[in-house]
């Protein structure tokens, strides 16, 4: 018996909408930091102002207000590959041209035409972002939806370390143009797998109108039972999670880490944690389902915070530091991977693109808001009490599973 299931599991994971989870994962992933991580490194080797660095960071604005035009790509169907893969390639083509374009027009040249092309790049990274989470919804079943999920987290981290550390890595051998072509090239694969996977079915339509398309998600959503408590809930199951990771580096250094202490392990050592807990969270989530996975990975989260906490107590130790940062990093990997399978189980299928980007954008938002009180904090508390505390935060998006608990039989 015990056979049969790991049997089941392994053809669950190495079936071709797992692959093209995978795929589609590290083609989103990749983007992301060649607007932030790369383009800066590039811009202070050029010499630009630092205040123009920072400003840069603005170009970033599509990914939080991708809502706005998510209905466009629910209610409108190109003439080719369908809904779903017709706008993905149109957004990969786009996007491959503009990354090609950065590194043409990048910081030697006019500083507002390289923002102008940055602001393409993340536009269409946006816009991929949008269709690959309705594509990932409407090809996976329930049962496939949380190693799915863990899946295509899992490629979307490793899209953003070939980028970052890839990218550097190459640029300093390499002029900047250069591996910004080699970059906007690694967008091929994920052009490919476009063309070639299937279009997802649409049982439930398409919406009818474009006013359908803005306003029915909305009222869909609002109308279910428990619509409040479930975008408290995911307003709030990270948050401590969110607010202790804020301020880490500032932490390390602090206690008496070096650079370059902080790069091998919580960076290195961190990623590979990440990846390992993602997997494992898509795994136990084939077996305990997405609702008691969110209890446990929320529980260890919560633990894994307070971990910071003795590490602030004790002091410099590679052995803690390690430890901590492994198991911190496991727990937020499988808290991910449901989380996010989660806000795909309650989306609408006629409605995915729109209610995942609204969803996905309410994610974002303890980011921004919930972080910016961190440093305050620490000046008064402490460290130790900065991290005891975000522990404790955690506890009130617990106890709002509570509220979905009626739900849990249904796909969360």
């Amino acid at each position: 018996m015990a056979r049969e299931n790991q049997n089941s599991i392994l053809k669950l994971i190495w079936n071709r909408s797992m692959l093209v989870a995978l795929l589609m994962g590290f083609s989103c992933g990749l983007p992301l930091l060649l607007t932030l991580t790369v383009l800066q490194a590039w811009m202070k080797e050029e010499g630009v102002d630092l205040t123009v660095i920072g400003m840069m960071t603005l170009v970033g604005i599509p990914y939080t207000v991708k809502f706005l035009w998510a209905p466009l790509l629910d209610r409108f169907t190109l003439p080719f590959l369908g809904r779903r893969r017709g706008w993905l390639l149109l957004a990969q083509v786009g996007l491959m041209f503009a990354i090609s374009g950065l590194g043409s027009a990048g910081p030697p040249h006019n500083p507002w035409m390289t923002a102008g092309i940055a602001f393409l790049v993340t536009f269409f990274s946006a816009s991929q972002d949008i269709v690959v989470d309705a594509y990932r919804r409407e090809d996976l079943s329930d049962e496939q939806l949380g190693l799915g999920s863990s899946l295509y987290i899992s490629g979307y981290r490793v899209g953003m370390l070939a980028a970052s550390g890839g990218g550097l890595l190459l640029a300093d051998r390499l002029p900047f143009y250069l591996v910004y072509q080699i970059m906007a090239a690694c967008m091929l694969p994920a052009i490919l797998v476009t063309l070639l996977t299937p279009e997802p079915e649409t049982p439930e339509g398409v919406p009818g109108s474009l006013k359908d398309a803005v306003f029915s998600p909305l009222v869909e959503y609002f109308s279910r039972k428990g619509s409040l408590w479930i975008l408290g809930f995911i307003l709030c199951y990270k948050i401590g999670d969110t607010m202790a990771s804020a301020l880490t580096t500032p932490f390390y250094l602090e206690i008496g880490f070096s650079k370059s202490e902080i790069g091998a392990v919580v960076k290195l050592f961190g990623f590979w944690a990440t990846m390992i807990g993602s997997l494992a969270g898509g795994v136990f989530m084939l077996r305990l389902g997405i609702y008691r996975s969110l209890w446990i990975f929320g529980f260890l989260q919560a633990v894994s915070t307070a971990g910071f906490a003795v590490l602030a107590r004790i002091g410099y130790s590679i052995a803690l530091l390690s430890t901590v940062i492994a198991f911190e990093n496991l727990s937020s990997g499988m808290g991910t991977a449901a989380y996010a399978a989660f806000m795909a189980s309650i989306t609408n299928k006629k409605f995915t693109a729109t209610q995942y980007a609204l969803l996905s954008s309410l994610m974002g938002v303890p980011r921004v808001v919930a972080s910016a009180p961190t440093g305050f904090m620490v000046k008064n508390i402490g460290w130790q009490g900065f991290f005891v505390a975000c522990a404790l935060i955690a506890i009130p998006g617990m106890l709002l599973l509570l509220k979905l608990a009626p739900d849990k039989e249904r796909t969360y």
